[in-house]
């Protein structure tokens, strides 16, 4: 089953068994960063600078970034400044959902709904089928502990949790320095085309960009 880069990084979010949701903002951060980034690679937008542009609106077949690329498009109608970290701020709240909801429909997670002291209604997505996951797992941890030479998509996803800082949650039970290194190493490394690895570093900076301002406005 392929999946996208952000319904990846929303099941190493997600408890396998309570299915609740953990370290939410920085997923959130990376996947909207994984839907924008696979869109770049796709070739259905572009970011040059701090400017978001769609270049291309013919369907890619995955339902998430088909959905996202056509809310992107109507979101940048009439605006004079285009800006990748606006769209990332505007993007972020309901990346994650899209992608949840992508996932319940594949049947990976299952949704379950519940009240809290009998008033609060909350929802969790535990596992359904792990196999996802663990090929997941296992192919970080081939080239993140193992050495092993990534793919283009294996390098792009390891580059988002990178920069969304979210090393503990795909590798709870591993030296944090280790880890942190080698997906440094990943994420700056010549093992893809210039434009793949442009593409990458430009999401990078823009969730570097939006996070500090999402910390300077809380602050």
């Amino acid at each position: 089953m392929a999946v996208t880069l952000a319904e990846e990084i929303v099941l190493l979010s997600l408890d396998d068994e309570s299915g609740s949701a953990q370290q939410r903002q920085a997923a959130g951060w990376a996947v909207a960063g994984g839907i924008l980034l696979e869109l770049v690679l796709a070739g259905r937008v572009s970011v040059t600078g701090e400017r978001l542009e769609v270049t291309d609106t013919t369907p890619t077949g995955e339902p998430l970034l088909d959905g996202r690329a056509a809310l992107m498009a109507t979101w940048l109608r009439g605006r004079g400044r285009r800006r990748a970290t606006d769209w990332l701020a505007h993007d972020q709240p309901k990346a994650v959902s899209a992608a949840v909801e992508v996932l319940c429909r594949r049947g990976v997670v299952a949704e379950e709904k519940r009240k809290v002291l009998g008033m609060f209604p909350v929802r969790r997505y535990p596992e359904a089928d792990g196999t996802v996951e663990r090929e997941l797992r296992d192919r970080l941890r081939a080239v993140v502990l193992d050495g092993a030479e990534p793919d283009t998509r294996t390098a792009g996803l390891i580059a988002l949790i990178h920069a969304a800082k979210l090393h503990a949650l795909a590798f709870p039970d591993s030296e944090r320095k280790r880890v942190t290194a080698r997906m440094a190493e990943v994420a700056e490394g010549q093992w893809a085309a210039t434009s793949v690895r442009q593409a990458i570093r430009d999401t990078q900076a823009a969730m570097a960009a939006v996070a500090v301002l999402t910390v300077t406005a809380v602050s």
